[in-house]
């Protein structure tokens, strides 16, 4: 299955995403701002999730928070 953005875009490892709405990261203090660049994804098994690196930490994002760039 393909993962896809808010926009129904396909997404593939590597790519630069854009987050559409403020998302509080669980187990830190960490809040990732609406509009943030994450660049180099990684897609998961699951098609629903990716994983990225923001400020230094990893993280799982649903794809249906971002929008690819």
């Amino acid at each position: 299955m393909d993962t896809k953005d808010c926009n129904g875009k396909i997404l593939q490892d590597g790519n630069n995403v854009k987050i559409i709405q403020d998302l509080k990261v669980k187990g830190t203090g960490l809040t990732i701002k609406r509009g943030s660049v994450i660049k180099g994804i990684r897609l998961t098994i699951n098609s629903d999730e990716i994983d990225c690196k923001f400020q230094k930490t990893k993280i799982v994002l649903r794809s249906e928070f971002v929008q690819k760039q």
